[in-house]
């Protein structure tokens, strides 16, 4: 397992190689604020499908789940395996697409629900950090 902590924010990856390097710490600080506490997980095949199972009833392998625990602490967890197949159906690169995912659940934790209002914040904070793939 890898681990990074950063002020209010842990990653950790429970999967084969390393943790991406994409501006996590500033999505979470642009979206969440600086004091909020979060975990952000990546999970192997078979515990996003059981997290799937338990959450959503579902049986799929689940791309990315949010955990508000209060106002001021939550835990995302997000599937790099399903983010690398899911990337070209975005027109993402793999990178784009974690980064995508991340800050989808970020505003999860924020408070929105999926909706026009969801989907302009995402396109605001995709545009100031989408990765450039090159």
């Amino acid at each position: 397992m890898t681990v990074r902590e950063y002020h209010n924010l842990t990653i950790r990856r429970h999967t084969k190689g390393g943790i991406p390097t994409l501006p996590f710490v500033e999505v979470k600080e642009a979206i969440l604020g600086k004091t909020y506490e979060l975990s952000l997980s990546f999970p192997n095949l078979q515990t996003a499908r059981e997290l799937h199972v338990t959450w959503k009833n579902k049986e799929a392998p689940v791309d990315v789940l949010a955990f508000p625990l209060d106002d001021t602490e939550g835990e995302i967890i997000l599937t790099l395996a399903m983010a690398r197949q899911q990337a070209s159906n975005y027109g993402h690169t793999y990178l784009q697409h974690v980064i995508f995912l991340f800050i989808h659940a970020c505003l999860h934790l924020k408070g929105f629900d999926h909706g026009d209002t969801m989907e302009k914040q995402e396109q605001k904070y995709l545009k100031k950090f989408y990765c450039d793939p090159s």
